[in-house]
């Protein structure tokens, strides 16, 4: 049972290799006519986070509902690129899919199975069976719970900065007509500045998130952090 948990991980570095830098080099750098041209050089960029998500969704044994969407996502920037719609429909597709997950996370903060639990809490990280007898012998699970929605909050505003960002650099770098050499790089350049520009502050925040529920269950219960922790 303990030796199927590595192979569920895809790794960083395999999401920056087939998500970010296969596709930022084939799309700045095969995009001319000369090499594959700005049609097949987006074909050929979008197969690998395409494949890489269909076989990270494989090794799961399970749906993950953020990798169909990351999946979706995928298909769509491919078919706005190649039937040369305006940039504007990509600046609010890459709007649009963070901001859908922050709504959720909103929403399913009062229901028994809140999206923070997935993002910040999972069973991969805490042993809900031992913090939720421990915060019931101390009286505090009201407490907790509202301690929840306020990191549920800082969950959504990671989410909703993305969607602003994001809307933000399709619209900065995305300024040549669609079809061209010079268009398909520049969404080389957008996937390749999303990691530092928009990865990197939304993950300071869900950090933020996680230090803020942590520091409050070692207060609510009086032990320390290791004894909630899930054995690894």
């Amino acid at each position: 049972m303990s030796d199927a948990k590595p192979q569920k991980q895809s790794g960083l570095l395999g999401n920056l290799a087939f998500n970010i830098i296969i596709p930022v080099v084939i799309l700045t750098n095969l995009s001319s006519d000369e090499y594959l041209g700005p049609a097949w050089s987006i074909v050929a960029a979008l197969i690998f986070p395409i494949g890489f998500g269909i076989w990270d969704l494989k090794q799961t044994s399970k749906i993950n509902p953020f990798s169909v969407l990351g999946i979706v996502s995928v298909f769509l920037t491919g078919g706005i690129s190649l039937l040369e719609l305006p940039a504007e429909y990509i600046a609010i597709k890459e709007a649009t899919i963070p901001g859908i997950i922050g709504i959720a996370v909103l929403i399913t903060q009062r229901t028994s199975k809140p999206l923070l639990k997935v993002f910040v809490l999972s069973e991969q990280i805490i042993n809900w069976e031992n913090l939720n007898q421990s915060l019931a012998n101390s009286g505090t699970s009201d407490t907790f719970e509202k301690k929840m929605a306020i990191s549920s909050y800082i969950v959504a505003g990671s989410f909703f900065l993305s969607a602003a960002l994001n809307y933000i650099l399709a619209k900065v770098i995305l300024v040549s007509p669609p079809g061209t050499t010079e268009y398909t790089e520049e969404l080389g350049r957008m996937t390749a500045l999303s990691y530092p520009v928009i990865v990197i502050p939304s993950m300071l925040m869900l950090i933020a998130a996680l230090w803020y529920i942590f520091s409050q269950i070692k207060k609510l219960t009086g032990e320390d952090l290791e004894h909630f922790l899930a054995d690894v």
